[in-house]
């Protein structure tokens, strides 16, 4: 074969293989998919909705939600990780496909670094530590207290293994020094249920579920997980500021798009979601909701934010020796 054809060859091979200029100019030039990893009706549901809504104005294309429910959100990560990588299928990703489950799953078929381009981060919903009225204790320090000097164990309730809630309880008890039993249940619903009607203690989980529980005075707040206190419950310290130092535990929310999405299709897609999160009727919804919002915007403050979060659970996981086939 004579050098020059074999150039040639090469080269053509190496254009056919690029995404056309053209097509990245004129995306989108159809519909967006962006799936949910979990079932329709819940929070995680609700907020890609409407933000997906808000965001058609600047693309001039919709985005439509299609829900992927199955194993912890790693049935639809999986389906977006595989799929073509030209911005027309994304992921409305949370904390568990995109940080505890890479540690949680003994097998997992992407990984949340490699396998997907940062798009934006969304923010975080802070949970909070709420308990039953049967309950003595009016804050940490008298919790922590309580189970200290009580033979009768505390229990507290989770939506699943491995889930937020449940690590949660996993993290206190190891910064702590308390024993809390933990009580996984099938979905945040059941476990709510049975703390209301006394049969668990307490539980970990996000203040969107919790508040109007909170408001009613059905369930009693002790404390927010979070560094920094939310602005959906003013006046309520963080567990960290009762005295257990460095805990931090929240539910994040970023999208993403398969891996070596071309940089300009991640711009415009960027730019969308971030003029969409800025608009007045959708930011106040989301801070009624409890949201807190990312610092930035830029996608590789997602990256950055995912890696953090992936080790910080990975030591967690280890610990409370949770491992889901």
């Amino acid at each position: 074969m004579k050098p020059t054809f074999f150039l040639s060859a090469l080269l053509l091979g190496l254009v056919a293989a690029a995404p056309p200029a053209h097509a990245q100019n004129d995306f989108p030039a159809k519909p967006i998919t962006m799936v949910v990893p979990f079932p329709p009706g819940g929070p995680t549901d609700a907020m890609a909705r409407a933000i997906a809504n808000e965001a058609k104005a600047t693309l001039d294309q919709p985005v439509i939600i299609e829900n992927r429910p199955g194993a912890g959100g790693n049935l639809g990560a999986d389906f977006v990780a595989r799929a073509p990588a030209d911005g027309y299928t994304l992921m409305f990703g949370t904390s568990g496909p995109l940080a505890i489950n890479v540690s949680l799953y003994k097998k997992l078929n992407y990984d949340p670094l490699r396998s997907f381009t940062p798009v934006i981060n969304i923010g975080y919903l802070p949970n909070v530590l709420i308990v039953n009225s049967s309950v003595p204790a009016k804050d940490v320090r008298e919790l922590i207290a309580y189970d200290k000097a009580n033979a009768t164990k505390l229990t507290y309730a989770s939506s699943g293994n491995g889930a937020s809630s449940h690590l949660a309880g996993v993290m206190f008890n190891g910064v702590a020094g308390t024993s809390f039993q933990h009580v996984p249940y099938k979905g945040t619903g059941p476990a709510l249920n049975d703390l209301l009607g006394g049969h668990v203690s307490m539980a970990f989980t996000d203040v969107l579920t919790a508040l109007p529980f909170i408001k009613t005075g059905k369930l009693r707040v002790l404390g927010v997980t979070t560094a920094t206190p939310s602005r959906a419950l003013p006046g309520v310290p963080t567990i960290a500021e009762q005295g257990v130092k460095g805990f931090d535990v929240s539910v994040f929310f970023g999208i993403v798009a398969p891996a070596d999405t071309p940089p300009k299709v991640v711009a415009k897609l960027n730019h969308a979601f971030a003029v969409a999160l800025q608009k007045p009727e959708l930011a106040k919804m989301l801070a009624e909701q409890g949201l807190e919002m990312a610092t930035s915007t830029d996608p590789e403050n997602l990256r950055a934010f995912m890696r953090n979060e992936i080790t910080k659970w990975q030591t967690v996981v280890k610990y409370s020796g949770a491992q889901l086939d």
